[in-house]
C-alpha cells in the first residue's frame, strides 16, 4: 500500500510540475503580447497627437457671423 501511495504522489507531483510549466509559458506569452500591445498603443497615441497638431484650428464655440 505504501508503494502505491508513493507512486500516486509522484505522479501527481509530475502532473503539477507539468501544469506549472505550461502556465508559466502561457504567462510569458501573455506578457510579451501585452508589451507589444503597449508599444502599439503608444505609437498610435503619438500618431493621433501628431495628426491633431496638423489639423486646422476649429472655430470652437464662436458664434456664427449672423448673430
Amino acid at each position: 500500500m505504501d508503494d502505491k501511495r508513493l507512486t500516486d504522489l509522484e505522479l501527481r507531483f509530475m502532473e503539477q510540475e507539468q501544469a506549472i510549466s505550461e502556465l508559466s509559458d502561457i504567462v510569458n506569452r501573455q506578457w510579451q503580447e501585452i508589451e507589444q500591445l503597449k508599444r502599439k498603443l503608444s505609437h498610435t497615441h503619438e500618431r493621433i497627437v501628431t495628426l491633431e497638431d496638423t489639423l486646422p484650428a476649429s472655430p470652437g464655440n464662436e458664434k456664427p457671423p449672423h448673430y
